[in-house]
């Protein structure tokens, strides 16, 4: 219970942040030249002035701003995003349409970039020093250092046109008709590129951070009382070490959850996925201000439910943060 106390504490704690992000960003979208009846009508060839004046009084645009910020607050309390005036449909059905390719792709490239650094970090620390260290080393800073639209685009040579092992782009072959397993192979197929494009740097991070954390535990005086006791290092790391060398990598991933949901925006571009990432800026170029804050609100939400789960996990592996809640 105290655990939950905790999170819901940490929880209720976000809501303000959430409420100033959107107003943020309403009112930075607002020095943007041009709205979405301008967008609207360049897609039309044009139109004259009464008609825009229609179109603007029928979206609300004539309203002053803080009146539209209160309207759009308003309806937000009442769970109404607003009407897609480009896509012609509620703002919530065009993000439902477009989550779930986006929540894959973080769940993958997330787990990928975790794991694969858990592990790395492990080995480096491991041999410390040694070739193997060096290497997964240099390694990580490469995967650093490198664009992520640079791989995505290298991968889709190599791979796609040279191999021809791994589809180029898109979430799943329409024409096929398939579905079931084949559906989600053919899914999984598609995601193998944009995951580990959005990944690597993701995992250079992590391999790094665990790797010094790593060394800074294995230097602790009850790992060496571990040892004197006679217990094998493999037990030594997995029982003794790891606990609390994974807590720097647990923080990290409640950090990273919104520099990835941003990282998608290029890899969904890069991989045409019909993500939030690639709706976020179609929506930017559009000028769909409804869309573009339905956006941010989901994203919020999923970032705050992220840190959620990071201090529920964060409380069970570290004893003194469930009992100081």
């Amino acid at each position: 219970m105290r655990i939950l106390h905790l999170a819901g504490r940490r929880l209720a704690a976000s809501i303000p942040t959430l409420l100033l992000i959107l107003i943020g960003v309403f009112l930075l979208l607002q020095f943007a030249p041009g709205d979405t009846v301008d967008a609207m009508m360049a897609q039309m060839g044009g139109g004259d002035a009464a008609t825009a004046r229609e179109l603007r009084k029928f979206y609300g645009l004539d309203l002053s701003i803080p009146i539209q910020l209160i309207n759009y607050l308003w309806k937000l309390v009442r769970l109404d995003l607003g009407f897609s005036s480009i896509y012609g449909k509620p703002v919530a059905t065009v993000i439902l349409e477009r989550l779930p390719p986006t929540i894959l792709l973080m769940t993958a490239s997330l787990s990928f970039a975790f794991f694969a650094g858990l592990v790395l970090g492990v080995v480096a620390a491991r041999a410390f020093n040694k070739w193997p260290d060096t290497l997964i080393s240099t390694l990580g800073l490469i995967f650093y250092a490198t664009p992520s639209f640079w791989f995505g685009l290298m991968a889709i040579v190599v791979f796609s046109i040279y191999l021809q092992w791994l589809p180029a782009g898109g979430f799943e072959d329409i024409g096929t008709g398939s579905s079931g397993i084949r559906r989600m192979l053919d899914i999984a197929g598609h995601l193998v590129l944009p995951t580990l494009t959005l990944g690597l740097i993701f995992l250079a991070i992590y391999l790094r951070i665990m790797r010094a954390s790593m060394l800074e535990v294995l230097n602790l005086d009850f790992v060496r009382t571990a040892r004197a006791k006679g217990l094998d290092e493999t037990r030594v790391v997995v029982r003794h070490v790891l606990r609390n060398a994974l807590l720097p990598m647990i923080t990290l991933i409640g950090l990273q959850a919104g520099t990835m949901l941003g990282g998608s925006v290029v890899v969904e571009s890069v991989f045409s996925l019909p993500g939030l990432g690639r709706l976020a800026y179609e929506s930017v170029v559009q000028r769909d201000l409804n869309t573009l804050l339905g956006i941010v609100f989901v994203s919020a939400l999923l970032v705050m439910a992220v840190n959620f789960v990071v201090d529920l996990l964060y409380a069970r592996l570290d004893p003194r943060i469930s009992a100081e809640a």
